[in-house]
């Protein structure tokens, strides 16, 4: 089938669109490759499968509401992943409006372009960010999740709200997936792991926030392509016994929209994680205890039986692996 991904340039966007390349899907693929990080790093991600006869790609960005129509007029994809987001938590503090721009008006140009062709099914990243002030271990996607601590957090709140709207007018089956700290090859350099990774080869210290004492779901990117391909291929239906009482946060009942999270059940302190990468690379990190940042939430913990009982998700990769497997990549990209 045809399916259209956005940020296919990007670190979890360019591994899915491999992984339905593999398995003989067709994929048109949207990137703007802006530079908020490497472009280089971009290009290299797309050049692994940008040859590839089923692959279209487009050089577009989200927020340009003619050039996303003209995509989805001229491809008519059965099937959309929507994964292209301006990431990054703390840079929402020095650019908002880049934020708003690409998170929600280019989500809604996505979401206007399932409307008018039928799409049979939208799957689209969230982020367990969403959670924010909530304090309740392990996160449930049938808890609330009205208190997001930052921007970032907050356009993807408002992604759930207007593809659960999209669902109910329009009858567009829709998933979102809150991804919880995912790593790995080919990921972004702002991420701990990258910045850990380049500060123990440099001898530099690394910048622990929260005296290490974060614990997270760290997860493996290939487990997180897993769960979005299975996802894909299940749309949400409406719930036909639901009774018009309160809907759950989860799935609404009304429409055919679920949300999931998905991440890893077994979460690790970071001072655990860099232990790991200390391993994987023979070196001793040298280590700058820092507070902890405004805006940063010291937990996470992903409840996962929902998405288990629906695809059968259950991640694989253990962070002793997952760690190694990325100082494996790493080296041979950077020559370190």
């Amino acid at each position: 089938m045809k399916v259209l991904v956005t940020g296919t340039a990007g670190f979890i966007g360019s591994h899915v669109a491999m992984r339905l390349l593999d398995r003989g899907d067709e994929v048109v693929g949207i990137d703007n490759l802006n530079d908020y990080y490497d472009v280089g790093l971009k290009q290299a991600r797309l050049d692994r499968f940008r040859h590839d006869p089923r692959y279209t790609h487009v050089h577009a960005d989200l927020a340009d509401r003619d050039a996303i129509a003209t995509v989805f007029g001229q491809h008519r994809p059965l099937r959309v992943v929507h994964l292209a987001a301006q990431a990054g938590v703390r840079y929402a503090a020095e650019n908002p409006h880049v934020y708003v721009s690409s998170n929600v008006t280019g989500f809604l140009h996505v979401l206007e372009g399932c409307r008018a062709h039928a799409v049979e099914h939208l799957v689209f990243a969230s982020t367990s960010s969403v959670y924010g002030a909530n304090r309740a271990m392990p996160f449930s996607e049938h808890a609330s999740a009205e208190h997001p601590l930052t921007l970032y957090a907050a356009t993807k709140k408002a992604n759930e709200q207007m593809a659960h709207s999209y669902a109910h007018l329009y009858g567009i089956p829709s998933t979102g997936l809150r991804f919880f700290t995912v790593y790995g090859p080919w990921g972004r350099p702002d991420m701990a792991l990258f910045l850990f990774t380049r500060a123990i080869l440099a001898g530099e210290p690394l910048k622990v926030f929260n005296h290490g004492r974060h614990r997270r779901s760290f997860t493996y990117v290939d487990d997180i392509v897993e769960g979005v391909i299975r996802c894909l291929d299940r749309p949400p239906t409406a719930d036909p016994a639901w009774n018009g009482m309160e809907p759950d946060p989860a799935l609404s009942g009304v429409a055919p929209f679920r949300l999931y999270n998905i991440g890893n059940e077994h979460p690790v302190e970071l001072l655990d994680y860099i232990r790991c990468l200390e391993r994987s690379l023979g070196r001793e990190a040298i280590l700058d205890m820092l507070p902890l940042q405004a805006g940063d939430v010291p937990d996470t913990e992903a409840d996962v039986s929902e998405l288990r009982r629906a695809v059968g998700y259950v991640p694989q990769v253990s962070v002793e692996e997952g760690v190694g497997r990325f100082v494996r990549w790493y080296r041979d990209y950077y020559r370190a």
